[in-house]
């Protein structure tokens, strides 16, 4: 063994950068008692994973042969759930079908979604005794019935508005009443009672 103050002079180390992720997360909460004061902040610290491959120093070398894998912990991680996205195999699809994957952006912040989109097509396999037309046929009711007018509006439909109650007030864009307020006689604007 050779030990250094504060390294040992002639030696090295080599290693591969695997990936630079964020660790896990760390909650800072604070708190002062009776005072309404409490803060919590959130704080995820920047990592590198490296895999060292040779070790030198003090006339010797030590080296590993080892592939490395370059997959990352998140992927791993997906992967040991189950979760992670695959490319739909070709085994999968029939002859002369031709199947393209293509990632489609979910949204702002959402991961991308993975899907397969046939490009090319291949003749229709209906099981036996059942007609092609008679498969094609069902989608185009539910087309048909989509498309269908909609039907002449009825009597309570046509009928004329009510003033609008305390409970119809929280769909509007006005506040919002309490039952008490609601029930309340309407408040009179006279010149105070009393003597005088």
């Amino acid at each position: 063994m050779t030990v250094g103050a504060p390294v040992v002079e002639g030696a090295s180390v080599a290693a591969t950068l695997i990936e630079t992720r964020k660790g896990e997360k760390v909650k800072i909460f604070k708190k002062i008692r009776r005072q309404g004061y409490r803060r919590t902040r959130g704080h995820r610290q920047l990592e590198s994973v490296l895999r060292v491959t040779a070790i030198a120093g003090g006339g010797k070398t030590e080296t590993w042969d080892g592939e490395v894998n370059l997959t990352p912990r998140s992927e791993l991680l997906l992967r040991a759930r189950n979760l992670a996205a695959r490319a739909p195999s070709a085994d999968l699809a029939p002859d002369g079908v031709e199947v393209e994957t293509v990632v489609e952006p979910e949204g702002k912040g959402k991961a991308a979604r993975v899907r397969a989109r046939v490009v090319e097509g291949a003749d229709s396999t209906a099981p036996d005794g059942v007609s092609a037309t008679a498969t094609e046929a069902a989608p185009a009711k539910k087309a048909a019935k989509k498309a269908a007018p909609k039907k002449a509006e009825s009597k309570k439909d046509a009928a004329p508005k009510k003033a609008p109650t305390h409970k119809d007030v929280g769909k509007s864009g006005a506040p919002k009443q309490s039952r008490a307020q609601a029930k309340a006689p309407p408040v009179r604007r006279t010149a105070p009672r009393g003597k005088g």
